[in-house]
């Protein structure tokens, strides 16, 4: 079941929390429908569209919104003495006729984020950059970042091709199945000239554990769970620095010259 369904979805009430938080007695699908024009209106606002927004997350309260935008570049979207927010928030308030909170968060690793990650591939094969290319870079650079696994999968008409095909790469691993699992999932659409091309990011960034969880109600953002390397790896590695020290440095010989 974990390989079909959207993973961030499967973890909802688990170790994820809901994007909209808000109860109705009457009118929901209003309200629903109305916080997907909202979601809409933002994607193609000019700033947020430049702004790497990842996610937008909406709460209600009587006649009043508070919209938190999580995004890699806080600055593009503040503008210029806060004037790209006044604006937008200015924008929101006209179009729903409600009160608008609006809160910038900014999401400090960028390659961490499957969403970015996704937009950023997308963005390159809309340039016309070879797709096992722009797989291969996105990968090297979310695992440098400490993420323990990562899957990537692009179809459509790649490079032009008069059938549509898939590619797809993966490294580390990625426990769908397992619900403590902190997986996240982005969708991204390369709109090129020979048609769209689809792009999905699963990024494993390791367990969420149950005191994590706690903390995560409580509204702290817990660390991390990070495994420690097993314990006959550390001690090969210590002996290979003490084996560098002895010799003066890697690649040296230890005699001093004349």
């Amino acid at each position: 079941m974990g390989q079909k369904v959207n993973p961030i979805g499967m973890r909802l009430g688990i170790i994820r929390d809901w994007e909209s938080n808000w109860y109705a007695d009457k009118g929901y699908p209003g309200l629903l429908y109305e916080d997907y024009r909202i979601r809409q209106y933002l994607r193609g606002f000019p700033n947020v569209r430049n702004a790497a927004v990842s996610h937008v997350y909406i709460d209600r309260q009587a006649h009043k919104l508070r919209i938190t935008l999580h995004t890699g570049k806080p600055g593009v979207l503040i503008g210029r003495g806060g004037k790209g927010v006044d604006d937008l928030k200015a924008a929101l308030e006209h179009r729903t006729g409600k009160q608008v909170t609006l809160t910038v968060q900014e999401i400090r690793q960028p390659d961490l984020d499957a969403q970015l990650v996704a937009e950023s591939i997308a963005q390159q094969l809309e340039k016309r950059v070879a797709p096992k290319r722009a797989i291969r870079q996105a990968i090297q650079r979310t695992m440098r970042m400490g993420a323990q696994g990562i899957k990537v999968l692009i179809a459509g008409r790649l490079g032009g091709s008069e059938m549509a095909r898939r590619e797809t790469d993966k490294q580390g691993k990625i426990p769908l199945q397992t619900l403590r699992a902190d997986i996240d999932y982005g969708f991204a659409e390369a709109p090129t000239t020979y048609g769209h091309i689809g792009v999905k990011v699963w990024i494993y960034r390791g367990d969420i554990l149950p005191d994590q969880r706690r903390l995560m109600k409580e509204g702290m953002e817990p660390e991390p769970f990070m495994p420690r390397l097993p314990r006959r790896t550390e001690e090969r590695r210590g002996e290979r620095r003490r084996r560098e020290r002895r010799r003066g440095g890697r690649g040296g010989d230890g005699r001093a010259s004349a």
